[in-house]
């Protein structure tokens, strides 16, 4: 092993939580290794210096102005550039929306094997991961042995190393290729919704078809913000228009893994299950005992949600003064 590439994502020009985990366990996978850290920020007007701290040895900066956004064939270009032009045998990033999406495409370019959505990662002559199959059914164990090995790892599920103040690493412009592409992005929509991406929370609090109505959720959003977390919805009650499709946690949704996860009015079916079985502590409230998640849980409230959900805000306050 050579070189690790880490391919970061910046938000509202801040480094996201995500791409500083797979840092970390870049730099750990390094360590001992001889290998290099080479950290690949993307994007127009940007900078990275502070990224040594979180353990890369080399900050590489694609700068352009038509890399403000992502356009995948753009980034899939310019990370098949920085892998060559550092040597590099690994290549890691978040397993985020855009990083599944352009990892894919870098593994197809390369010729490289891919292992995707991680939940641990050990690095020698081969790369091993675990990783989930079949909707969170089973934990398979994969060993990537292509001469490029390319890795997503799940966010929330790898420690986040640093910042070491002490540690700087050098920043390097990286030579551009022609950048073409048969798509131009001519417009990003952000949601007018501010909160934290769900992926990326250590408290969520979902809310189900228990809810009854789409008002119902403001006092999730209470319990989220009280315990610095963020609300989040079933299949069925995005289904039903209450939620936006951004807030749904499942198989066809979003995939995380908290700290902390409440599942509120919900059956936990196992579609949804498949998206947030990796929370280190559940706890679920429903009024029938035969849900699956109730039996799933690490903590099963029985009760009548409009009733207990309160009582729990009430008492958190008192808490907390």
């Amino acid at each position: 092993m050579s070189a690790i590439l880490v391919i970061t994502e910046y938000k509202n020009g801040e480094i996201r939580k995500p791409s500083l985990e797979v840092l970390g366990e870049a730099r750990r996978a390094a360590n001992g290794s001889g290998a290099k850290v080479v950290a690949l920020v993307i994007g127009s007007g940007i900078d990275g210096s502070g990224l040594g701290a979180y353990g890369a040895d080399v900050v590489l900066t694609a700068d352009h102005d038509a890399l403000a956004s992502y356009n995948p064939d753009f980034y899939k270009t310019v990370a098949v550039q920085a892998v060559k032009s550092q040597n590099a045998d690994v290549e890691l990033m978040a397993a985020t929306d855009m990083g599944k999406d352009l990892a894919s495409r870098i593994a197809a370019k390369l010729d490289a094997g891919l292992a995707s959505d991680c939940l641990s990662l050990e690095i020698g002559d081969a790369l091993t991961a675990k990783r989930p199959m079949y909707a969170g059914k089973a934990i398979a164990t994969v060993a990537v042995k292509s001469a490029i090995k390319i890795a997503t790892l799940r966010p929330n599920m790898f420690a986040v190393e640093g910042p070491d103040e002490s540690k700087s690493a050098a920043v390097e412009a990286l030579e551009l290729p022609e950048l073409t592409s048969k798509q131009t992005v001519k417009e990003v929509r952000s949601s007018s919704d501010a909160k934290m991406d769900l992926t990326e929370a250590d408290v969520i609090v979902t809310g189900g078809r228990g809810m009854k109505d789409p008002a119902n959720f403001v006092m999730l959003e209470e319990l989220a913000d009280l315990l610095g977390g963020v609300s989040g919805a079933t299949r069925a009650a995005v289904d039903a228009g209450w939620c936006p499709q951004s807030d749904q946690v499942g198989q066809t949704g979003k995939t995380v893994s908290p700290n902390l996860y409440f599942m509120i009015g919900a059956s936990g079916s196992i579609q949804h299950w498949a998206g947030m079985s990796n929370a280190k502590c559940i706890v679920a409230v429903n009024k029938d005992t035969a849900a699956p998640i109730m039996e799933k849980a690490d903590y099963s409230i029985v009760g009548d949600l409009f009733e207990v959900v309160p009582a729990m805000i009430e008492e958190i306050k008192k808490i907390r003064g």
